[in-house]
């Protein structure tokens, strides 16, 4: 019943982003669009009732449990800068916006960027360690909780892999070939 409800909410992030957008740009009905994208956070409200209400009435914690903090965590700390991601392209596509600007290559720009990405991944992380924290108090002692530590472990696992890309950008920054610091150094 939990991966089904994973399922059907990341199926609704994407429908209610989808028909956000569309009222968004195509409909011209900004408002409608932005009520409509508000209504994201819901799906997880449903999915943590759920899975409470399921470790409540006896079912023991299990990878799916895990799965679905895991999944609440990951939309709290990456889901605003995906719709934001995504929002660009079709802003772009279909209301006449700029060209959605890639992430930098080089330099400074590059190390912000590195950082700013990995702070995202960590929050989600972290949020998922406390949602499956708060699992592991609340079926208690007496519940194999093995599942939802295994969880937490990988979540440490996240931070520690995006906090070495970011410090590994930090420490070797790449940068621009001599050919593009030139033609950059004659455009100013």
């Amino acid at each position: 019943m939990i991966v089904t409800l994973i399922v059907i909410c990341e199926v609704g992030f994407w429908v209610l982003l989808a028909t956000g957008l569309a009222l968004r740009y195509p409909a011209r009905m900004p408002r409608l669009g932005a009520a409509v994208l508000l209504c994201e956070p819901l799906l997880e409200v449903v999915l943590l009732a759920v899975t409470a209400i399921d470790l409540k009435n006896g079912a023991a914690p299990d990878w799916k449990h895990g799965l679905a903090a895991v999944y609440i965590g990951f939309t709290v700390g990456l889901g605003h800068h995906t719709i934001k991601w995504v929002d660009a392209r079709v802003a772009h596509r279909f209301a006449g916006g700029p060209p959605p600007v890639g992430p930098p290559k080089y330099g400074t720009a590059r190390i912000i960027h590195e950082w700013k990405t990995a702070t995202r991944w960590t929050v989600a992380a972290v949020v998922a360690m406390g949602l499956l924290q708060g699992a592991i108090w609340y079926v208690g002692g007496d519940g194999d909780i093995g599942s939802l530590r295994m969880w937490q472990q990988k979540m440490l696992f996240v931070i520690g892999i995006n906090v070495i890309i970011a410090g590994s950008c930090t420490l070797f920054p790449k940068k621009a070939p001599a050919a593009e610091r030139e033609r950059v150094g004659v455009e100013r």
